[in-house]
């Protein structure tokens, strides 16, 4: 019994174990389904069990209900803003223990009933219409909020008296229109965040009386707020902010949607300057009439960074002179001033604390801070998005500024003319931002001597000039979005370490590259036109004996552009031969091959005796040729033989058991002197009168016909009636090899013939016997017009 308890207790042990892996992974996973923007009326019924962020916002769906979510057991993140929603019922998350994260803002609600949920982190129920704070009792056990979103028209201290103990990151509460009409100065002093946002009513005159000042905030955000003095010169909103000097822990303080009066603007900046605040964030700002000259109190502050974003003035003409001067005296460290149409900025009038300027987007010429030796402790400035035109006279602003490290002057127009002789930087400049400029390659003639960041991407630079000196600290430089052709070595920048030079020209990159630049640690070269043929190999090649981590992109940003056939294939896919790409190589192979080819289709030729059945061939289609082309009518006029044969008594063997044998039974007429002479006449008149009524004239050759008298004449006979008819009447056909040494010298006919005209020789192989004699009888086969009497005539 011991034995089976203890075998079910591993058992649970180990089902335990397996079901907390899987509650772990599953955890750790997520399963994204967004459905925002997709015109929903009602929450979708297909959503996957295992859903774990849900994205419904931006619809139409005006009602939640627990069916709607009840199986999305690990739903952690619902996203259901910017919908239609009026009353909302709590209970219906019961079922989704694992919900952190619920965001029902920019809805319609008006009303919400309250469930005991405890693990939520994230609740935002801002921009509804609730009337009172929505703040149930059972928000009290939200232990692990981080964020709370609140709306209201009416605020009341008891509303936050359920929260009061929770220490909660960050509360934006959300002011609506109605608001002012019952309000509660002390309202909020019962919460406790370390960050506190409220948005009041747009477009309505802050009238608020508001304590803002809860003790527990660190950062305080207003949105919306329109500074107007009464007939008294009393501001509700001064009023407002007086109280925060109140508050020793507010240490960062945000405006935004202002709407002021130049006179109230600075004041809010005099009033903060007395006040524990390091940061101060005023942004969106409208002002209206002209500012009131008056000395500005820069003591006793505790402010480190002022920041001014986005202001537009109604006032055609400003002293400009007395808000320069007001904010160049100013003793803090960080100051920022932007999208704000400033034209000028004067040096301080004494050493400035400056550590880091921002003044970029705005309206500055190349004369800012023109000799500035009051901003020598400077280390970053930013000019970024003005209307810098001159390079040369950004150069000598930086002179006096000897503790400058970085510099934005990026998205300008500025240029540099190579022959402007002054180019000297201050010498403690190490990071220099010129993109998006009209520069050229002459750029590299004027740069910092100990720069390490270089950021030239989208100029005119079409090459980096390979005497580039004084660059060898620079550590990263960025070109890309030029019109570069090559990829730069590291010859003039020992120290690189980061290249990037993506969406340039670049079509064959050097493999040099990477023997150049041994330190490199990240390349960008992606997105260029690259040409894939030979040159491009070994580049591709030398990418694949360094680490991924090196080249960016590798390798979907790397494609062919050329030729056609490959264009967007990646890199990493183009595959040449070796072979194709070394010239001596493929010629050597080529050359190879074809002697080898060569040497080959001679010794089949010699093996299968081809050239023998080239030439039967050939004499075949020739004599078939000439045939068609002679008139019939003359060929027949006075043939009664188709073919006279002249051979050597020795010969006669082959004459009489081989040659007429296989040429009579087809029907041809054999002219020989021993049969068909007449007698009573002379030899010669015979054999004349036999070449002068056959159609071809047969001599068959050999050494025994060399040595015979008698067929020496009927050769020579044979040779004047070709010229007098002007036919082409002999054939020859080489019965044995006759060596040109033994033929007599009476017999240079025979040598010309042979030398000049095409033969046909007796095939010793009797598979070659058929052809020989289908290519005889084609060559001698007429239709005779008269048939001659048979005249049996022996040859003695």
């Amino acid at each position: 019994m011991t034995k089976t308890n203890s075998t079910i207790f591993h058992f649970v042990i180990i089902f335990m174990l397996i079901l907390g892996i899987k509650i772990q992974l599953s955890e750790e996973s997520e399963f994204l389904v967004d459905r925002s923007k997709g015109g929903l009326t009602h929450v979708p019924k297909d959503l996957p069990l295992k859903t774990t962020i849900l994205d419904i916002s931006q619809n139409d769906i005006s009602e939640l209900q627990a069916s709607d979510i009840l199986l999305l057991s690990k739903l952690r993140v619902l996203r259901i803003s910017h919908n239609r929603i009026q009353y909302l019922d709590m209970s219906v998350f019961k079922f989704n223990q694992e919900l952190e994260y619920l965001d029902l803002s920019h809805n319609k609600l008006e009303k919400i009933s309250c469930h005991h949920t405890v693990n939520l982190k994230h609740l935002d129920l801002s921009f509804n219409a609730f009337d009172a704070l929505p703040i149930c009792k059972e928000f009290g056990n939200m232990s692990q909020l981080e964020f709370l979103g609140l709306s209201a028209t009416q605020l009341q201290k008891s509303s936050v008296l359920p929260i009061a103990h929770l220490h909660i990151n960050k509360v934006l509460l959300v002011l609506g229109d109605l608001y002012g009409e019952k309000e509660d100065p002390e309202s909020l002093q019962d919460l406790n965040t370390e960050s506190l946002h409220i948005v009041f009513p747009a477009g309505k005159e802050s009238h608020f009386i508001l304590d803002v000042s809860v003790s527990t905030a660190i950062s305080l955000e207003l949105s919306n707020i329109k500074c107007v003095l009464d007939d008294n010169g009393y501001s509700y909103f001064l009023s407002i902010l007086s109280k925060l000097q109140n508050n020793s822990r507010i240490s960062n303080l945000t405006l935004n949607n202002i709407e002021t009066t130049w006179h109230s603007f600075i004041t809010m900046f005099q009033w903060v300057w007395h006040t524990r605040i390091e940061y101060f964030s005023i942004s969106n700002v409208k002002l209206q009439g002209r500012p009131q000259v008056r000395d500005f109190d820069y003591s006793d502050t505790s402010l480190k960074a002022l920041s001014i974003h986005q202001v537009v003035s109604d006032a055609f003409s400003l002293p400009q002179s007395y808000i320069y001067k007001i904010f160049s005296n100013m003793n803090i460290q960080n100051f920022t001033v932007s999208g704000t149409h400033m034209v000028h900025m004067v040096c301080p009038s004494q050493m400035s604390p400056f550590l880091h300027l921002d003044f970029s987007n705005n309206l500055l010429t190349d004369m800012v801070f023109n000799n500035c030796g009051t901003l020598a402790r400077l280390e970053t400035l930013s000019l970024q998005m003005n209307q810098l035109k001159k390079l040369a006279n950004i150069v000598h602003m930086t002179k006096e500024m000897k503790s400058l490290q970085q510099l934005d002057i990026s998205q300008n127009s500025l240029s540099y003319d190579e022959n402007e002789e002054y180019c000297s930087w201050t010498i403690s400049l190490l990071s220099l931002n010129m993109s998006s400029n009209i520069l050229t390659d002459s750029v590299f003639g004027c740069l910092p001597p100990r720069l390490k960041v270089l950021d030239l991407h989208s100029n005119r630079i079409t090459s980096i000039p390979e005497n580039v000196i004084g660059l060898e600290a620079l550590l990263e430089l960025n070109v890309a979005s030029n019109s570069l052709a090559h990829l730069p070595e590291c010859d003039s920048f020992s120290s690189l370490s980061v290249l990037i030079t993506d969406y340039n020209s670049i079509s064959n990159p050097s493999a040099r590259f990477f023997q150049s630049c041994q330190k490199i640690r990240s390349i960008n070269a992606g997105n260029n036109p690259f040409q894939c043929t030979c040159e491009l190999r070994e580049f591709i090649q030398s990418i694949g004996q360094v680490s991924r981590d090196v080249v960016e992109g590798w390798p979907d940003s790397y494609k062919c552009d050329y030729p056609e056939s490959y264009k967007g294939t990646l890199l990493k896919d183009f595959h040449v031969s070796p072979l194709s790409c070394n010239t001596a190589l493929l010629i050597v192979t080529i050359g190879v091959t074809g002697l080898v080819l060569a040497v080959t289709v001679t010794a089949l030729c010699v093996y299968f005796d081809l050239p023998w059945y080239l030439r039967m061939v050939c004499q075949w289609t020739q004599t078939r040729h000439r045939a068609r082309n002679t008139p019939l009518h003359e060929l027949q006029r006075t043939l009664q033989f188709h073919a006279f044969i002249s051979y050597s008594g020795h010969d006669s063997a082959w004459v009489k058991n081989e040659l007429l044998p296989n040429l009579e039974k087809e029907g041809i007429r054999i002219c020989l002197h021993e049969r068909n002479f007449v007698p009573g006449k002379s030899i010669v008149e015979n054999i004349i009168n036999c070449i002068e009524k056959s159609y071809k004239s047969i001599f068959v050759l050999s050494p025994n016909f060399v040595q015979s008298e008698w067929c020496h004449y009927e050769l020579y006979f044979a040779h004047h009636n070709l010229f007098h008819e002007g036919s082409d009447n002999l054939i020859l056909i080489l019965l044995e090899s006759i060596p040109m040494y033994s033929i007599p010298s009476s017999y240079h006919k025979l040598k010309t013939f042979m030398a000049q005209r095409t033969y046909l020789e007796w095939p010793k192989e009797k598979s070659k016997h058929g052809l020989f004699w289908a290519n005889l009888r084609a060559s001698i086969r007429i239709k005779l017009m008269y048939q001659a009497k048979e005249i049996d005539h022996t040859y003695i």
